[in-house]
């Protein structure tokens, strides 16, 4: 995903009058094109119908990319793409956007993402205080979690292919990995 040539800081008002798919983190535009591997859409297909599954008619809702969020409402200078997320206050799902941090936020890092997710967005997300952020790695087929804990993010657990990923923010979330991780 290329970062815009332009040194001006962007808001979000801004971003959203250009043609494509953009985040914004922290003022800098980055085009989310080109279009996600196979392997990546296939994970995360597999994830947004396990956690779609999960949720059902409940209070929750799951998005997937493209999907704009705006973290805070009071930052005019981010805006991100997570791959999925899950809102369960339905007030911060607007007409254009949501405005406001999900509970859950999973990415799923490409070779042209992957600092950006583990270092700009890692960040981000843990400022915000989304409860729980997944990074899942479908070529080694493992998806760490990190639970927001006073604060900070921790590093909770590393799941593999063979395992049941086990939420630590909802507790009776359970995901076997092997069928999102299946040839």
């Amino acid at each position: 995903m290329a970062q815009s040539s332009s040194d001006h800081r962007m808001t979000v008002a801004e971003i959203s009058e250009r043609d494509g798919y953009w985040e914004l983190i922290d003022g800098t535009p980055y085009n989310m094109t080109p279009a996600p591997s196979p392997l990546h859409q296939r994970v995360v297909g597999e994830l947004f119908f396990s956690l779609r599954s999960h949720y059902g008619k409940g209070d929750c809702s799951v998005y997937m990319a493209p999907f704009d969020v705006q973290l805070d409402e009071t930052d005019p200078y981010t805006l991100v793409q997570p791959d999925i997320s899950v809102f369960c206050n339905q007030d911060r799902i607007g007409d254009k956007r949501a405005i406001g941090a999900p509970e859950l936020v999973v990415e799923v890092p490409s070779p042209a993402t992957a600092l950006r997710d583990r270092n700009h967005k890692f960040n981000l997300y843990e400022r915000t205080a989304i409860s729980e952020y997944w990074l899942v790695d479908p070529v080694n087929k493992t998806i760490e979690v990190y639970g927001l804990a006073e604060g900070r993010y921790r590093k909770r657990a590393v799941f593999g292919k063979e395992d049941s990923l086990t939420s630590f923010h909802f507790r009776n979330l359970a995901i076997d990995l092997d069928a999102v991780f299946s040839d």
